[in-house]
């Protein structure tokens, strides 16, 4: 019987996690040490109870050989899921969608 309900958004917490720390038998404490970071930022990130910012983007890259843009882009692509999944609220379902002078239109979600 297929599942058709979507997945929950991924938090890059849980890609660090599993695709990072895991394979490198790194625990938080120790990536953090070696990213220079209090250890609660790597543990928040990896609970899903933080966001990744552009200085943990910068310094996770360092680590694991990635580039920044890499873990923003996870971010983002979390931030736009979670709130698709969870209804883009009152205040931006009631945008009208812009029409240029030659009749496009702005995509819509």
């Amino acid at each position: 019987m297929p599942h058709n309900e979507p997945l929950a958004p991924v938090h890059p917490g849980e890609i660090l996690a599993e695709e990072f720390l895991a394979p490198f038998k790194l625990s938080p404490y120790r990536a953090a040490a070696l990213m220079k970071v209090p250890r609660t930022r790597i543990e928040r990130l990896v609970a899903g109870a933080a966001p990744i910012t552009v200085d943990t983007a910068i310094r996770l890259s360092r680590l694991f050989g990635t580039t920044p843009n890499f873990w923003l882009n996870l971010q983002t692509r979390f931030d736009v899921e979670t709130i698709i999944a969870t209804g883009a609220p009152e205040d931006v379902l009631a945008i009208e969608p812009f029409v240029a002078n030659n009749g496009a239109q702005a995509l819509a979600f």
